[in-house]
């Protein structure tokens, strides 16, 4: 008879690398470069289980309360409300992110922004007015010219939501 061999491990489901790279603070928190799981299909296959940790997930809210909304996350809102203004992105999109008022006023508005390329939003400036408020500008870049682009957030229960926009002509 042969000796019982232990079942080798089977493999599970790891999550993949982030779609957008990491922001100067989180790259200053690694102290030595992750490989990347290996990735086979659609599916990120770890080869070894890890060990069990308490599962870190991000909340719906964008931070604790009193907190400003995270600065990527301001300007991927941001960037989406100008792809909707260019109109390379559906409405429904963001309709979560929105009041019921800003969303139609978005639909009302509808292809603003005319250029070729999809439009590239840069670094938001943000402000706090009052507590429970945020108020963010941005430049958005379409080819050769460029547009501005106002947002007002407001923090309503737990969730923070655009009440309204504006942007240049």
């Amino acid at each position: 008879m042969s000796p019982a061999s232990s079942p080798a491990p089977l493999p599970r489901i790891a999550p993949s690398p982030l779609a957008e790279p990491p922001g100067d603070d989180e790259r200053a928190a690694r102290t030595s470069p992750a490989a990347p799981p290996y990735v086979q299909g659609a599916l990120a296959l770890a080869p070894e289980p890890e060990p069990a940790a308490p599962a870190i997930r991000r909340p719906l809210v964008w931070g604790p309360p009193g907190a400003v909304p995270d600065e990527r996350r301001l300007r991927a809102l941001a960037q989406a409300v100008a792809e909707i203004l260019a109109g390379r992105r559906p409405p429904a999109s963001v309709s979560r992110h929105l009041t019921r008022r800003a969303h139609a006023e978005l639909i009302r508005t509808g292809k603003i922004i005319d250029c070729a390329r999809p439009p590239v939003v840069g670094a938001p400036h943000v402000s706090q007015p009052r507590d429970g408020a945020v108020e963010m500008c941005v430049l958005v870049r379409c080819g050769e010219r460029s547009r501005g682009l106002a947002l007002r957030l407001e923090r309503r229960g737990v969730q923070w939501l655009c009440t309204d926009f504006e942007t240049t002509p």
